[in-house]
């Protein structure tokens, strides 16, 4: 069993670890929301096409397959990277040097995605596309696998670890909306500086976004000593037997399959989002920042009640609820532009549903998880949290890898106004996969993991 003495973050550090998340976040949503877009923009984006729109095998189009590769080798190197973590003796701690590591190349590499050499439909694009997104998700799996390893390292009980998540929620979602601010910020660089290509205003507005990032993604670095806040355990474990612990937990099994099944439905729906505005609702793609930014205020209006509930009735049956209620959600897309609402009001109906969900997916998962890290360390005598965090999300990159396949794919069946049924269908196939993720998670057994935690925290004191 394993108990510590170390001191809690103090709550000006804890808001320093929440704002580097805060950066990584701004980075991967601008992936997320501007990629698939950029590079196979709809014809009324007033974009050029970059890369080949040819399908291959009956399905896929080019987007998809370099998407689909770089998800694949960002999984990849989670539990490469979370096994030296959870191994390294670094005189600063087992995270802290990869989060200085890590930091600047994955800002750099995801500016350099949306600079193609060629500025037209070439080859050369899609080699130049392929080689940045593949070192692009290894920095940001340098930085972002040792950081979450550091949620149950830093909070020493359920309710620091809940308070903790609840911060790093509160910054990803920020990072959802600055990203999402890219569309607008692009198009006050070309009216305010004169920049008349499209493109250009759009390199220039990510290009200012990553730098803001990188530097919000080194305050852990200045602001942590790893060495006073954690228990410095290295593990031994190697890695293919890491691996094989951590989905030998039931726990963990129930968890990781829903939170792949909702990653997907998620990946789905935000890589729709800008062709839901601009080829559903008609509406211009600056609304978007609108949009997420309303969404992202109103979560926060919302978790304080998370925190509250999740206190109170336990954070299983909220995850559930919540995953149904985005079921919902999704299944309207199939109907926008269609319903006797106003487009604009159809656009911030959504949102404002959507936010709910949002708010609770965002602060109790992490939780979840670091409870189920803490319970096995507690068993085993191991501390692999890196490993459980880097499980998770090669688990959750690959469900977003397939939610990019699948929407890629769909577009197939139409992605421009008038001819817009894939867009439509992308819903659909989100409204399916939030359903399976809710009726999954039923299986965790949160009583047993919480009620043993506290028992050794009864003890303990």
């Amino acid at each position: 069993m394993i108990m510590t003495s170390k001191p809690f973050l103090s709550p000006g550090k804890q808001i320093a670890y929440a704002l580097g998340q805060l950066g990584w976040s701004t980075l991967v949503n601008i992936i997320g929301l501007t990629l698939v877009y950029f590079y196979l923009p709809p014809e009324n984006a007033g974009l050029p096409t970059l890369i080949t729109t040819a399908v291959f095998l009956g399905i896929f189009n080019a987007i998809t397959l370099i998407a689909a590769s770089g998800r694949l080798w960002d999984a990849i190197t989670d539990p490469l990277i979370a096994n030296l973590s959870d191994r390294s003796r670094h005189r600063r701690g087992r995270r802290i040097p990869f989060l200085a590591v890590g930091a600047l190349p994955a800002a750099l590499f995801c500016v350099l995605m949306f600079t193609p050499p060629v500025r037209e439909v070439s080859a050369v694009n899609i080699v130049w596309l392929v080689v940045m997104q593949m070192l692009f998700y290894l920095f940001l799996t340098v930085y972002v696998t040792p950081y979450f390893a550091l949620l149950p390292e830093l909070g020493h009980t359920a309710t620091q670890r809940l308070n903790l998540s609840t911060w790093i929620s509160i910054t990803y979602a920020l990072g959802i909306m600055v990203a999402a601010q890219t569309p607008a910020l692009a198009g006050v660089v070309q009216s305010a500086f004169g920049v008349d290509d499209k493109m250009t205003a759009f390199q220039i507005a990510i290009a200012a976004l990553a730098f803001v990032a990188v530097l919000l993604m080194y305050l852990p670095v200045l602001f942590i000593d790893e060495n006073r806040y954690c228990e410095r355990v290295p593990s031994t474990v190697p890695l293919l037997e890491a691996v094989r612990t951590t989905f030998r937990n039931q726990s963990f099994r129930y968890y990781v399959v829903a939170d792949f099944a909702y990653f997907m439905a998620l990946t789905i729906v935000n890589t729709g989002l800008l062709y839901y505005i601009t080829v559903l609702l008609l509406l211009e793609e600056a609304l978007v920042s609108a949009l997420l930014t309303v969404m992202v205020i109103l979560s926060f209006v919302f978790y304080p009640a998370v925190n509250l509930l999740a206190r109170r009735l336990g954070k299983k049956p909220l995850i559930v609820v919540s995953f149904f209620w985005m079921s919902v959600i999704f299944f309207g897309v199939f109907f926008l532009g269609r319903m006797p609402l106003p487009p604009v009001a159809q656009a911030y109906t959504l949102i404002v549903l959507y936010a709910i969900p949002i708010a609770f997916l965002g602060v109790l998962p992490n939780a979840v998880l670091a409870d189920i890290a803490e319970h096995d360390a507690m068993h085993t005598g191991e501390r692999l949290e890196g490993m459980f965090f880097a499980a998770r999300t090669l688990m959750q990159k690959l469900g977003q890898t397939m939610g990019v396949v699948i929407f890629a794919t769909l577009t197939i069946w139409g992605r421009n106004p008038g001819d817009d049924l894939g867009v439509r269908l992308s819903g659909m196939a989100g409204f399916a996969l939030c359903v399976a993720a809710g009726l999954i998670f039923l299986r965790y057994n949160e009583r047993r993991v919480l009620r043993e935690l506290e028992q050794r925290e009864v003890s303990a004191g």
